[in-house]
């Protein structure tokens, strides 16, 4: 579906108040701000095969009704069930920097939008991030992603991880996508967009994908999940909770460099997922050789 055939069906084209424009940073859709009304709203136009990166556009749009119930994704104005086209509110407010995001401030803020979540409706199916980066690679393989020298050896380590993390005991809605752009701040409170890849899961994929995105220290990680579990300052984290956001931000790395490997075989955008995929890979592969993965390892077993 085009944009024009999308605000046809709403209803809106022709209309001497509507005034559309582009929104920039997606790499996957492509998105409009549409103003009509005396309202604006955002409506979102599906990449072309976006199935083959695990997106269910009914799971998506059922996932954003429970989180805007859980009062931080945007109401929903409009879904096209046969197209996947999703109207959602346009949120006013800014994207948040990557410096704002080392804050103490902003990491208590972005951990009690996460529990709100977390703590809501349940959405619909399951995620794992192992099987996710399995599902690409059966799509990838055949068509010659440019897999890396080494990627036999990390999806090993990754099989390694999954026996050691289980499966989570309570699933939790998860986002399973917290880039920097999907973070709107309208002064009140923080709102997160994109729910393409929400489903039940390991609330530890979320702090740690939250983590590696945002590439978070040490002492920073220790603020987030403080801020996340209700831990006062004088007391230690615990070494299981540590080791779990740490092994995740491996995994997530793998799924986010699996996930530019299959955009590299179907997308027509003008963007080098070829890069994008080796720099996850890197990461991946650096945190698989830092000499603490025994001790998380031992650690997330407990």
């Amino acid at each position: 579906m085009t944009l024009e055939e999308a605000l046809a069906r709403l209803g809106w084209a022709g209309r001497a108040d509507l005034a559309v424009e582009p929104l920039p940073g997606g790499i996957t859709n492509l998105n409009y701000r549409v103003d009509v009304g005396g309202h604006a709203f955002v409506v979102r136009i599906p990449g072309e095969d976006s199935e083959h990166l695990g997106i269910d556009r009914r799971r998506e749009h059922a996932c954003s009704v429970a989180a805007h119930q859980a009062g931080v994704a945007p109401a929903i104005e409009a879904f096209f069930e046969d197209t996947g086209v999703l109207v959602t509110h346009f949120v006013p407010g800014r994207g948040l920097t990557e410096e704002e995001m080392h804050h103490p401030r902003t990491l208590a803020r972005v951990a009690a939008a996460l529990r709100r979540y977390h703590d809501g409706p349940d959405f619909p199916e399951t995620f794992s991030p192992f099987q996710t980066v399995r599902d690409y690679l059966g799509f990838s393989g055949p068509r010659e992603a440019p897999l890396p020298a080494r990627f036999d050896w990390m999806l090993a380590q990754a099989d390694r991880l999954e026996s050691v993390l289980g499966a989570p005991s309570a699933p939790r809605p998860c986002h399973n996508d917290l880039l920097l752009a999907n973070w709107i701040d309208n002064g009140e409170r923080l709102w997160i967009i994109d729910w393409e890849y929400a489903a039940m899961g390991d609330l530890f994929f979320d702090l740690g994908n939250f983590s590696v995105h945002q590439r978070l220290t040490d002492p920073e990680e220790q603020t987030l999940l403080r801020a996340y579990l209700g831990i006062p300052p004088i007391v230690d984290v615990p070494g299981p909770a540590v080791a779990r956001l740490k092994l995740m931000k491996i995994v997530s790395d793998l799924r986010e460099a699996m996930w530019a490997m299959v955009q590299v075989t179907i997308s027509t955008l003008d963007y080098d997922f070829v890069g994008y995929g080796r720099k996850h890979f890197d990461r991946c592969t650096a945190q698989l050789t830092d000499a603490r993965l025994p001790v998380w390892l031992a650690d997330a077993g407990r």
